[in-house]
């Protein structure tokens, strides 16, 4: 009796037990926890792409979470993850959604960042989601028919190249011009092996003209430097003689002096004009009496 009882005792502890290792199994597999040390980050993403419930959370490559719940909101997705209590995110930490593994699965991808700031869970933050093959094999079957025309187009291109590189013409022309260029390289260095020596000269002459340039200058700086001075002085002396010409000419202009009074005044001209119709109408009576009996004078001379 006792050894059934002992049997029994033994067969009941191995059955809690094995409750123990079922339900401990469970929660590491659904992401149970007895627990309330969780941290809560609620983010906003434009498409999850397949993510579920309980599917992971990773920090730096390192499960620390799993995805509590999802919410469609705002032309986007709210999901919200339990991380662990030991995980410390920083307030420029990234979360993206990228592929677990070949077979489609999504996992949460979190960076910690690197600021000083710690970051403010009850804050929604913002999500990213990195392509997957899925998503790639998609846009390369949306890219098809622009991928097909460019084949077209680099075979037609093929194909004209082909042609014209294939023509007899252009491969003779191509040979005669390497050829006369291979002549003219010839021809050249003939040339100047047989110019060697004077275009050493030459060399020699530049470099000796420099020479001289740069110690005539050096030796005449301060003449140089008193004729750029002496040339300012007289850059300054024509511009304020300019000036003076400029002030004249104004007064001449506006009256404001004797010669643009004289040239200006109407009555003075007419005056002269009439002295000068006297002058002539005398010279012609002169020329006449000369031409006649001589020059009569009528002279009324009067005595005070």
């Amino acid at each position: 009796m006792k050894d059934q009882r002992k049997s029994e005792i033994k067969v009941g502890i191995m059955v809690i037990i094995g409750i123990i290792i079922f339900l401990w199994i469970l929660g590491w597999a659904k992401n149970f926890s007895i627990t309330s040390d969780q941290k809560i980050v609620r983010i906003k993403f434009d498409n999850v792409s397949g993510l579920e419930v309980g599917d992971y959370a990773m920090v730096n490559g390192v499960r620390k979470g799993f995805v509590e719940d999802m919410k469609v909101e705002d032309n986007g997705v709210i999901v919200k993850i339990s991380l662990d209590d030991d995980v410390e995110l920083n307030s420029d930490a990234t979360f993206s959604i990228s592929m677990l593994d070949l077979m489609g699965g999504k996992k949460i991808e979190i960076n910690t960042g690197t600021s000083s700031t710690p970051l403010e869970y009850s804050k929604l933050q913002s999500g990213t989601f990195s392509a997957d093959i899925a998503t790639a094999l998609s846009m390369l079957g949306d890219a098809r028919g622009d991928l097909y025309s460019t084949l077209n187009d680099v075979k037609i291109t093929l194909n004209s190249l082909n042609k014209y590189l294939t023509d007899a013409k252009l491969n003779s022309d191509i040979k005669n011009s390497i050829s006369n260029l291979s002549e003219i390289t010839s021809k050249l260095n003939i040339l100047i092996d047989e110019n060697r020596s004077n275009l050493n000269k030459l060399t020699s002459n530049s470099v000796e003209l420099t020479d001289e340039a740069k110690q005539f200058i050096s030796s005449n700086k301060e003449n140089i430097n008193q004729s750029v001075k002496d040339l300012k002085n007289v850059l300054q002396k024509s511009d304020s003689l300019l000036t003076k010409i400029n002030s004249f000419a104004d007064e001449v202009l506006n009256k404001q002096s004797a010669i643009g009074k004289v040239i200006y005044d109407k009555k003075f001209f007419d005056n002269l004009k009439s002295s000068l119709d006297q002058v002539n109408e005398l010279t012609r009576t002169i020329n006449e009496q000369l031409q006649k009996d001589g020059i009569k004078v009528n002279a009324h001379l009067s005595i005070f």
